[in-house]
């Protein structure tokens, strides 16, 4: 019997992809494509709500694989749970780092050289002159150091910048240097300049930054948010924002989107990008290419690259 993927890409747009299964185009669209039960390899709509990608999830009872284009995983999760043992969920590793790390040198740099304030003020035909922070000679942190948060340093590195240091999950050392625990991060919050969260959202992650976490951060720091929204605790962020102690570049936040009227837009010292780090025009070549590879995986039952977990196995 023929598998199927679904695919939110055309299929006839992604060269290269192995002959063998049927390919199915579904991006989010309210029809399915064919019956989710014959579904083997589900590769999730890029930048959809999470209702809309889990909702085939349930009726997939053949599926093996499920890979989402994004770094992050927890807009599926809460289908997972509905979902045949032993399915293996992927994520895109390699598909982001380049557009990340590069936005996320943007925000900091917009944000310490005051580019928001001269962007008013050329619509005011204003010339706002003055000196302002420079990256260089700044102490970085970066919280959350996976592919991503060492794509940010490979971009930091130009900058002369004083240091960086890294935090992840577990303690580790890296051809950079050392990767310091999570237990380590209250000691390092009042050492740096620039605080960049680049964490996946976990029970872990989930409200990092609330207002101990922020109370450590030094006066005039900057945080710069390129994880995910409820890594932040947004009122605790906005109580510091107010006093104008620190300030904050945001990619992601707590609701997303933003609502109009939602205080975070006026708060004094923050700049915010719509969630625009990933969907740049590196995204699709880099997606194809995963594509095609963990297809040509699949298809030939080698090992898939970026395995995150398999459902019913043990995480103990």
């Amino acid at each position: 019997m023929t598998e199927d993927v679904w695919l939110p890409i055309p299929p006839d747009e992604i060269e290269g992809l192995p002959e063998g299964p049927a390919y199915r185009f579904w991006n989010g669209e309210e029809d399915f494509p064919a019956d989710p039960a014959d579904c083997a390899f589900y590769v999730v709509p890029y930048m959809k709500p999470s209702p809309l990608c889990v909702r085939p999830m349930p009726g997939m009872s053949r599926l093996q694989v499920v890979q989402t284009l994004s770094a992050g995983i927890d807009h599926v999760e809460p289908g997972l749970g509905q979902l045949r043992p032993g399915v293996r969920l992927c994520n895109a590793r390699g598909v982001h780092e380049a557009s990340t790390g590069e936005l996320t040198l943007a925000l900091i740099l917009a944000s310490l050289r005051g580019v928001p304030g001269f962007v008013r003020a050329q619509d005011r035909g204003e010339w706002l002159a003055g000196f302002r922070p420079a990256l260089a000679d700044k102490n970085v942190l970066i919280v959350g150091y996976g592919s991503i948060g060492a794509a940010i340093e490979d971009r930091l590195v130009p900058f002369e910048v004083a240091r960086v240091a890294r935090v992840a999950r577990s303690e580790r050392t890296t051809a950079r240097g050392p990767v310091h625990p999570l237990t380590e991060l209250p000691a390092l919050l009042p050492e740096a300049d620039v605080v960049i969260l680049s964490t996946p959202l976990t029970e872990t992650t989930r409200g990092l930054a609330g207002a101990d976490f922020l109370s450590r951060m030094k006066d005039g720091a900057l945080l710069v948010n390129v994880a995910r929204g409820p890594v932040v605790d947004t009122k605790a962020l906005l109580a510091e924002l107010e006093t104008g102690r620190i300030t904050a570049a945001l990619d992601v936040t707590d609701p997303e989107p933003l609502p109009r009227e939602h205080p975070l837009w006026r708060a004094p010292g923050v700049l915010i990008s719509p969630h625009v780090g990933g969907p740049t025009s590196a995204f699709l070549p880099r997606a194809k290419r995963l594509l095609v590879d963990q297809l040509s995986r699949y298809v030939n039952r080698e090992p898939l690259r970026n395995v995150i977990l398999t459902t019913g196995a043990s995480t103990g």
